[in-house]
């Protein structure tokens, strides 16, 4: 059994050899249930009422203490940490030297002098390499998401976390907290009052709705959430489960399922060799209609997700000269769209699985990620002209819709053809019934693909 990255590779005989057999499928979001009413209800909910999302359990948060905490972010990250202090939150977009992307995190520095950086393990796994082997005076506390699957072993983690957003949202808070809560803009942090407790509180969303990220100690997880749920009843407040949770970062734009690129490149076969097998870069299962025998076509840079303009180049950092060299050509570089799919296209696979003649692969509903590393094809007039990622049903505008990258001529409101299904043999995936391939009709639009997204929380 291979105890190492490395190891896993070289015993499937290459990377893309592992990465088509990984028989991991999607992502399992672990405790919290699938729908708590019904998806449908829970999406309506963050464009008309409120939510209360649960993230408790399928991140990892690292917390870093000590004097080189910005110096260990800023050398890790394209974007600039020289004005980070304590009460501000930061997106932490890593890339390997090559500028391909790694990951993307969200670091919070606490008020206890602690950075606490959340992601899905990729970021914080090549954070902890960094720090040990980098020199940096730095201690570091690991707080691993829940197993995706319950073994009958207590649930340990440290603490809580919720998400409450949507129209309603702000009303919601300043009742829980007795008074009014000051907007103290994107990414800035507070405390409020909930139960007679304090809670740390992050400006933040996702879906595309404004509202508050807030968390606290786990013994008081289930006191915090029954009054947050009774607060809650006058503002039409809906729980989400997992299903419905899993769109909302398409509708917002957000790729949080990034391909990280350290499965190549000789400057990370040393932290290939330290990083171990059972993480989830042993288990990224490729598929989809794309395929390549070149694995850096799988990967992506900051470029193609739109994380361009955080570069910074007045400081040193890993992927810095090849990030340079890529803006020097910026229009060779992909960018992010959303795709809205033809509705007769969709009922047509849909339609597929109930009369005669060829069945299509099915697309699950919400959200139809059957391989966490998905890439399907998307065509203009004949030519490959990006990749299709995620793609999820959104009753907000009662469409499926999908995150793409697509070359940088290809124009907002332009008629594209993706390609839907696995030639077969391509890759090795339990969750995929036989089918045949067909092609989908789709229009280029915006990313973020909700207006509120597009036109307030960005700006803020």
């Amino acid at each position: 059994m291979a105890n190492t990255l490395q190891q896993k590779i070289d015993q499937a005989g290459g990377p893309l050899a592992m990465l088509r057999d990984t028989g991991a499928g999607g992502y399992v979001f672990p405790v919290v249930p699938g729908e708590q009413t019904s998806w449908q209800n829970e999406q309506r909910a963050w464009m008309e009422d409120c939510v209360l999302m649960d993230q408790t359990h399928h991140m990892d948060d690292l917390y870093i203490e000590g004097p080189d905490i910005v110096r260990l972010l800023s050398d890790t990250g394209i974007n600039n940490f020289a004005k980070f202090r304590p009460g501000m939150a930061k997106q932490h977009i890593m890339c390997n030297a090559e500028g391909y992307l790694i990951a993307d995190n969200i670091v919070a520095w606490l008020n206890d002098g602690r950075a606490m950086s959340a992601g899905l393990g990729p970021g914080n796994n090549w954070l902890e390499y960094q720090a040990l082997t980098g020199g940096y005076d730095v201690q570091l506390t690991k707080s691993p998401r829940t197993p995706p699957f319950w073994d009958g072993r207590p649930i340990e983690r440290a603490y809580w976390r919720f998400q409450i957003q949507g129209p309603k949202a702000w009303a919601l808070i300043e009742k829980l907290n007795g008074a009014s809560v000051a907007d103290i803009g994107f990414f800035r942090m507070t405390t409020i009052n909930i139960a007679g407790r304090q809670v740390e509180a992050l400006r933040h969303g996702m879906a595309g709705a404004a509202g508050l990220e807030i968390w606290g100690p786990i013994a008081e997880q289930q006191e915090i959430l029954g009054t947050i749920l009774e607060a809650g009843k006058e503002f039409g407040l809906q729980q989400v489960g997992n299903r419905a949770y899993a769109t909302s970062a398409v509708e917002s734009g957000w790729l949080g399922a990034l391909f990280p690129a350290v499965y190549t490149s000789p400057s990370m076969q040393a932290y290939r060799e330290w990083l171990p097998a059972l993480t989830l870069e042993g288990f990224f299962q490729l598929g989809g209609s794309f395929e390549s025998t070149r694995m850096e076509d799988y990967y992506k840079t900051p470029f193609d997700v739109n994380y361009d303009p955080f570069i910074h180049f007045d400081h040193d950092f890993i992927g810095r000269d090849a990030l340079r060299a890529m803006m020097a050509d910026k229009d060779a570089q992909r960018r992010k769209v959303t795709l809205e799919w033809n509705g007769e296209d969709v009922a047509r696979i849909y339609g597929s699985l109930y009369t005669d003649g060829p069945q299509y692969k099915f697309p699950d509903i919400p959200v139809a990620l059957y391989a966490f590393g998905l890439n399907d094809r998307v065509e203009l007039d004949g030519r490959l002209v990006g990749l299709s990622m995620i793609p999820a049903t959104t009753l907000n505008a009662r469409r499926m819709i999908s995150l793409a990258s697509l070359d940088r001529d290809v124009p907002i409101d332009a008629q594209v053809e993706l390609v839907w299904g696995e030639r077969p043999g391509a890759y090795t995936n339990v969750r995929v019934e036989p089918h045949e391939q067909t092609r989908v009709r789709a229009t280029v639009r915006p990313s973020p693909y909700t207006k509120v997204a597009r036109e307030e929380l960005r700006q803020r």
